[in-house]
């Protein structure tokens, strides 16, 4: 298998919001100083940082309801022991599904899916699979959609 040494800039700005879900989970910071500990720490070009800005926040401002999505499609399976990496996976990915329009759906799906390969474990890419599967086909079949500000 070989890996791509220089991965597309979506993709870096993905891992970088993730990162910052990360530190956002487990030290309790704002979110603007997060975002500009991911400025120092990565090179990105204007429209990567407009990127990572933007889901990083779409990600915060809905968190409750992502969470709520998440806890929704879940069977026989408690949210509390799905692993953080797996809960950031998803909520990022459902985020830029729902609210990062120029984004096809199918993406934010395969995106999710690698990032769970590299990032989390051996099982976790499957299950974030059908997470986001499910509430692709939801979408589609009844119009789901996240409420309105």
């Amino acid at each position: 298998m070989t890996t791509n040494k220089h991965p597309h800039p979506r993709r870096l700005a993905r891992i970088a919001v993730f990162q910052g879900l990360y530190a956002l989970a487990i030290s309790g910071e704002e979110p603007e100083k997060v975002i500009r500990d991911l400025w120092e720490r990565y090179s990105f070009e204007k429209p990567g940082r407009d990127y990572v800005h933007q889901l990083l926040q779409a990600v915060w401002d809905h968190r409750f309801w992502l969470e709520q999505v998440i806890r929704d499609h879940l069977q026989n399976w408690d949210y509390e022991r799905v692993a953080l990496l797996d809960r950031l996976i998803l909520q990022m990915a459902i985020a830029e599904i729902f609210f990062i329009e120029d984004v096809p759906p199918k993406v934010s799906i395969a995106e999710a899916i690698e990032i769970a390969k590299e990032y989390s474990t051996e099982e976790s890419s499957g299950f974030v699979n059908g997470i986001l599967d499910a509430i692709y086909k939801e979408t589609q079949r009844k119009g789901f959609r996240p409420p309105s500000d």
